[in-house]
């Protein structure tokens, strides 16, 4: 297993910082739009709980990237709101330079109304030999692009919080 890691300060309250990365419609963005990181290509998502955040709560990508099916299904298995997130594949997952994933955000609160977010992917190699040779050379590299996407649309998201928060002051 190999875990990569990346840490971002907002001015933002915790709780608005937390709420946005666990926000799929902001940090999954990457995924479901078309890029040169995803060769093109565009993930579809599916919500298959009713809750689309929190414990317990699941969603399924489907896709293809590279002529290549993708199809995972993605548990939530920790969440304490404003503070950690943990969320991992489960089943079978068809993933193209992983063969399993887990990722964690841990929020921390800062002085000054600011906030440290932490985002890690933690994943196993795939087994089959072509899968591992595409993971030697792109995962490492794809995994700091997710990280830098998600928490990068984070940061663009959170403007509105900073905005509402201006309205509120007055």
């Amino acid at each position: 297993m190999k875990t990569i890691s990346k840490t971002e300060i907002y001015h933002a309250l915790p709780e608005h910082v937390f709420r946005s990365i666990d926000d799929l419609g902001v940090t999954g963005t990457h995924m479901t739009e078309s890029s040169a990181m995803m060769m093109g290509s565009k993930l579809k998502l599916e919500f298959l709980t009713k809750k689309h955040s929190g414990l317990g709560s699941k969603y399924r990508w489907k896709g293809k990237m590279m002529g290549m099916f993708m199809d995972f299904t993605v548990e939530v298995t920790k969440w304490i709101p404003g503070v950690e997130k943990i969320w991992l594949t489960i089943g079978e997952p068809k993933l193209i330079i992983y063969s399993w994933y887990r990722m964690r955000l841990m929020v921390t609160p800062l002085p000054e109304q600011s906030a440290k977010a932490e985002l890690s992917i933690t994943y196993e190699k795939p087994y089959k030999f072509f899968y591992k040779i595409v993971s030697f050379i792109f995962a490492d590299w794809y995994c700091r692009w997710c990280l830098r996407k998600m928490l990068g649309d984070a940061r663009i998201s959170l403007k509105s919080f900073e905005h509402v928060d201006v309205l509120i002051e007055k």
